[in-house]
């Protein structure tokens, strides 16, 4: 009875199960139905957290607007007023703002480049002039950052009407077009200097010159329009003057004195070891050891060679150059253009040019059309034309050099080498190396090298320079010198390497770095090999004679015994012991002279 009631009460959970799995319709609305005041909290929250977001929104996006209305328009221009604003921009402008490419990056650096420029302008004067150069130079401290460089030569001095047009505008002068060898090239240096002058102290450059000896000095003092490239002339007065003929320049300016590698005496001291024709004396700023002047004196009267202006060689044109030419011709055919506009052109090679272009040699050069200009370009190109003459160069020469080197350096050994001319883009240059080795030169420290440029010496950007790479690129150890990778060797070395050209290509206007080009630096190497040669059989022939000297002082010391031995072998007496050594001695020096 009691499992029946057990099984009574069961069978209406089963029923009561049945009914909700029946009902599970209308149970899911009737959840619904319940769990929808809880879905209305939540919507209500939801509604409530977007409302607060759309308000920030437009909080935010009404401060933003704020903040748009406030900030000020750009403004825009149109065409017609940007053509407006643009303006031509004169040189001397452009290189007051930019002086670090002339030279005047640092003051230090300013006052060397206005001492070299004031120089290599007074030596070229001079030469040209065939006077042979008393150069004075003259470096007074006004403060502890300003000083009052002074130069004054010899020369032919300087027109009267000339004098605001060289020291008062930049690129102005008479050596960029020229084909020949000189220390200017460019018409920059000196009118430079005193802008820079001009710049750092606003004291105009100072100029006394005088050209005869019947003749008027006059002293100018002008100043540069650096917006219009135009020179200002503040002063201009006949003066008493006792020199008869020659140039003094005075420019004031903020610099820095020091010494060292970079310093104006070490300049002085390259300069007159690279020119021995010209006696310079120098004043520095601080009395030193040897006073207050030094004077290098001359080492020979006889000037350099006179160089010849040439025409540009065929082999250096490039196609644009080539028609400009064409343009700026007087001849009336392009055969005779080619003859007198060229160097190195016969008539036989000019119909031969014409002939692989196939232009007619009657055919006027200003008529020439591009497709002909690139016809004959490349006809050049084919032809064997002979190289550029080389008297338009000068070379210090072998002589010069060594007794330049001997004058400033005591050494054990010296050698100079002046190679033939050669070519560069149809441009002539040769080099030459002068180099000594020990006497009381470090042995531990590298070599001091010294750059030269047309007689010029070169003081900064030494590690971008073609000479440095071509003297660290020789293989020093075959010459027994120790020799770091990459680097300039080590050892009681003074290395003196110059190139002489129509046009040295410089990296740059301050003119510190030759440019690295293959042919340059293939004869650079060549030169530098064969000064080598020459201290290999020297040293070779030291260390020869110092062996020999060991092994007969060996010898020497031995004698005596051997001597004695003989005297005892031979019972020879003291007087015949003694006419022994003696002969064993001259024996041994008669061995060692042959």
């Amino acid at each position: 009875m009691a499992q029946a009631k057990k099984k009574a009460k069961a069978k209406p959970k089963k029923a009561s199960s049945r009914a909700r799995v029946k009902s599970a319709k209308p149970g899911r609305k009737s959840q619904a139905k319940k769990k929808a005041p809880g879905r209305k909290k939540a919507g209500a929250v939801r509604k409530r957290t977007a409302s607060k977001q759309a308000g920030s929104a437009k909080k935010k996006a009404s401060g933003s607007k704020r903040r748009r209305v406030a900030k000020p328009l750009r403004p825009t221009s149109n065409a017609a007023e940007m053509a407006e604003k643009q303006r031509d921009i004169s040189v001397s402008e452009f290189f007051a703002k930019n002086r670090h490419l002339l030279g005047f990056d640092n003051p230090s650096k300013a006052l060397l480049t206005t001492v070299k420029e004031g120089v290599d302008n007074a030596l070229d004067a001079c030469e040209e002039a065939g006077v042979v150069p008393d150069i004075q130079i003259e470096i007074h401290q006004k403060s502890d950052s300003r000083f009052r460089v002074v130069i004054e030569d010899n020369g032919p001095g300087i027109v009267r009407d000339q004098v605001p047009k060289i020291f008062g505008r930049l690129l102005y002068g008479s050596k960029f077009h020229r084909l020949r060898q000189s220390r200017g090239q460019q018409g920059i240096g000196i009118s430079a200097a005193g802008m820079y002058g001009l710049l750092t102290t606003g004291k105009p450059v100072k100029i006394i010159t005088r050209t005869g000896k019947g003749r008027q000095a006059h002293e100018f003092e002008l100043v540069i329009d650096t917006k219009k490239n135009k020179p200002q002339v503040k002063r201009d007065l006949v003066v008493k003057w006792p020199k008869h003929h020659g140039t003094r320049v005075e420019i004031e300016l903020e610099g820095n004195y020091r010494g060292g590698q970079h310093s104006v005496d070490n300049y002085i001291r390259q300069i007159s070891l690279a020119n021995p024709h010209a006696q310079i004396t120098y004043v520095p700023p601080v009395a030193e050891e040897h006073g207050d002047k030094h004077v290098f004196p001359r080492v020979t009267r006889k000037l350099p060679a006179h160089t010849d202006e040439i025409q540009p060689h065929p082999y250096g044109i490039e196609l644009g150059v080539l028609m400009q030419m064409f343009r700026d011709t007087g001849s009336r055919n392009l055969t005779s253009c080619l003859r007198n506009d060229f160097s190195r052109v016969s008539p036989r090679v000019a119909s031969e040019i014409c002939e692989k272009a196939k232009v007619s040699p009657k055919r006027r050069p200003a008529d020439i059309r591009r497709e002909e200009a690139d016809a004959i370009y490349k006809a050049i190109k084919q032809t064997k034309i002979m190289s550029p003459p080389t008297d338009c160069i000068a070379p210090i020469g072998e002589d010069l050099i060594l007794a330049a080197l001997k004058a400033e350096v005591e050494a054990d050994f010296y050698s100079a080498v002046t190679r033939r001319p050669t070519i560069y883009r149809g441009n002539p240059f040769l080099v030459e190396v002068g180099l000594a080795y020990g006497g009381e030169m470090p042995r531990e420290e590298s070599a001091a090298l010294y750059r030269y440029a047309n007689r010029v010496p070169l003081q900064y950007q030494q590690g971008a320079c073609a000479i440095t790479r071509a003297v660290s690129g020789t293989n020093w150890k075959s010459y027994m010198v120790q020799h770091p990778k990459g680097a300039l060797p080590v050892g009681p070395l003074l290395i003196m390497v110059h190139i002489a050209s129509v046009w040295v290509p410089f990296t740059s206007e301050s003119k510190d770095a030759v440019a690295q080009y293959p042919e340059i630096i293939k004869e650079f190497r060549f030169a530098l090999q064969e000064c080598g040669r020459k201290m290999t059989n020297y040293l070779r022939k030291q260390k020869r004679v110092a062996e020999e000297a060991k092994k007969a002082a060996y010898i020497e010391k031995y004698i005596p015994q051997v001597a004695i031995g003989l005297q005892e072998i031979l019972s020879l007496g003291d007087r015949e012991t003694s006419k022994l050594t003696n002969k064993l001695t001259h024996v041994l020096e008669r061995s060692r002279k042959s």
